[in-house]
């Protein structure tokens, strides 16, 4: 084996130096990480038809009534008699708007059931100019959480209570942002990832931790963030 030189040497000691920990300078000038969650409900009912699409569903119904097979009127005869009897089942289908969408409470999660709702709460959160409270997804600073998605979990969990009624869509990030300091804030620059999770099971959570929330759909939530729109434009997509 031949001998190392000295200049080989020194550049195994400084390359070992990387593999070492990080100082806590270093992970404070990359700035800290906030994992942060879009907590949606699903829609309750099937949204209504396009009139263009529904105009066409009925052209091609009409269209493939010219072509549909004739069976014998014995046979349709045989079939509508099927399921005749003494009882009867009054259907009343219920009303697709609710309560609250004529009050426009949007707090509630009665509302806007054929669209999607987004959670938002109001509070003092991290990157908050001056400190003062401002609306935002649920969120919190990463610590020692083993994963970021732990982090996420932790979030939801402080504000409803628990997770019973949740369910987390995978475990990456659905999308990230990168929040720079500016001039009249104190805040050094940080990352924020965002986690999707949705209300599975109930029509009613307890929102804690917060001065107020609402529930509010897609376009609704655009009003409430005008400076980060076209990030959750293309960040949260609703084809209806």
């Amino acid at each position: 084996m031949l001998p190392r030189s000295p200049a080989s040497l020194r550049s195994l000691r400084c390359a070992r130096t990387f593999s070492s920990s990080r100082s806590a300078a270093a992970a404070a000038a990359e700035g800290k990480i906030v994992a942060s969650v879009v907590f949606e409900r699903l829609p309750v009912v099937i949204p209504k038809i396009h009139p263009v699409v529904y105009a066409f569903q009925e052209f091609s119904f009409r269209w493939r009534q010219q072509y549909r097979r004739k069976y014998p009127d014995d046979v349709l005869g045989k079939a509508e008699a099927r399921g005749k009897g003494d009882y009867q089942i009054d259907y009343v289908p219920a009303p697709r708007i609710t309560e609250a969408d004529k009050a426009n409470d949007r707090k509630s999660l009665q509302r806007a059931l054929d669209n999607k709702l987004y959670l938002l709460l109001y509070g003092k959160t991290f990157g908050a100019p001056d400190g003062k409270p401002v609306w935002h997804f649920p969120e919190k600073v990463y610590e020692n959480e083993d994963t970021l998605r732990l982090c996420a979990e932790s979030a939801l969990k402080s504000v409803l209570g628990g997770l019973d009624n949740t369910y987390f869509v995978g475990n990456a990030p659905m999308a990230h942002m990168v929040a720079e300091q500016t001039e009249d804030s104190s805040v050094s620059p940080f990352k924020r990832f965002f986690f999707k999770s949705q209300v599975i099971g109930t029509t009613k959570l307890d929102i804690g931790k917060c001065d107020d929330h609402v529930w509010v759909t897609k376009d609704e939530l655009l009003e409430y963030f005008p400076e980060h729109k076209a990030l959750f434009d293309k960040m949260i997509i609703h084809i209806r």
